[in-house]
């Protein structure tokens, strides 16, 4: 019941302007961001890469009001792509990106997107890696998948993310799970309304297992990502339903959440990709990792009580 509240906060200036100047804040903050700079973030992608897991790298910030925003957005991609370059981690690292970080939701935003992006994927290819779109609330998923199918069709290597929790995902998944695509299936986290979404946590999990089916059984490349055990047990029960091996489909896991799980399954030979987020505006990424497990708020509830 907690989570629709945290969402509600995440979209709440008078709660970022309050939770932003906790003393207590930054401490936490930084289990889930480990920095704000690429120089910051560079040992991180280092260290977790030497330990046999892969990453995807997302610059956090979403509140994007004018078009200089958004370039200053996709400048920051390119600057972080060129430090992959330059430290020969390209086929290690791939590059996470909310099109509304890249000015879709201003006006003529869908061009606007398409036109920031281009060069990053560009650039992302070059280096032997690549992009994956993720996935925003429900009115942007139509901008989002069409910018996708664009992109394909001269880097078809580019990834999108699905969201199990959406009434729309079944049929979008049985779309896109043709020869040669990446497509991460992730719970969801963004408050959607009940004529779109799925509200309960019991029919959500169903319909992600549903849909991961889907796409184990289909000719392209899934992306399971989720904290889960439960979850993660049954993927890799589908893998072998489906005579997949372990080169052809992936884990993904958030930075700073079940890291020792993130180094089992690598261990026993899967591909493990740690989403890491880095940069200032952190806040509304900060906020959905609170609403998405009850967990992640208690430890931040109780680092405030504790450095209270």
């Amino acid at each position: 019941m907690l989570g629709p509240v945290i969402l509600a906060a995440s979209r709440s200036d008078k709660m970022r302007r309050l939770i932003s100047a906790a003393p207590v804040t930054k401490p936490v903050v930084d289990r889930f961001i480990p920095g704000e700079t690429v120089d910051q973030v560079v040992p991180i992608i280092k260290d977790l890469t030497g330990k046999g897991l892969e990453v995807t790298m997302d610059v956090v910030g979403e509140d994007i009001t004018t078009p200089e925003q958004s370039y200053a957005a996709r400048d920051a991609y390119l600057e972080l792509i060129g430090r992959l370059e330059e430290l020969g981690l390209g086929t290690k690292a791939e590059m996470s990106i909310k099109l509304s970080m890249f000015g879709q939701a201003l006006e003529g935003g869908h061009e606007l997107a398409l036109a920031n992006v281009r060069p990053v994927v560009e650039a992302a290819a070059a280096i032997g890696t690549t992009v994956t779109l993720d996935a925003e609330d429900h009115t942007t998923l139509d901008s989002m998948f069409a910018i996708h199918e664009e992109l394909r069709k001269d880097f078809p290597q580019t990834g999108c993310v699905i969201q199990a929790y959406l009434f729309r995902t079944e049929a979008d998944a049985r779309r896109l799970a043709g020869s040669g695509s990446r497509v991460r299936l992730v719970k969801g986290a963004y408050k959607e309304p009940a004529e779109v979404a799925y509200q309960q946590k019991a029919e959500t999990d169903k319909a992600y297992v549903r849909i991961l089916k889907i796409l184990m059984e289909g000719e392209g490349y899934p992306m399971i990502g989720s904290h889960d055990p439960r979850l993660i047990s049954i993927a890799q029960e589908l893998a072998r339903t489906a005579g997949r091996k372990l080169d052809e489909y992936e884990f993904q896991m958030l930075y700073g959440i079940r890291s020792d799980e993130h180094l089992r399954l690598a261990a026993e030979g899967h591909r493990m990709r740690v989403y890491t987020a880095y940069g200032t505006d952190w806040y509304g990424y900060f906020m959905r990792r609170l609403a998405e497990k009850p967990a992640n708020l208690v430890f931040f509830l109780r680092s405030m009580i504790t450095r209270g």
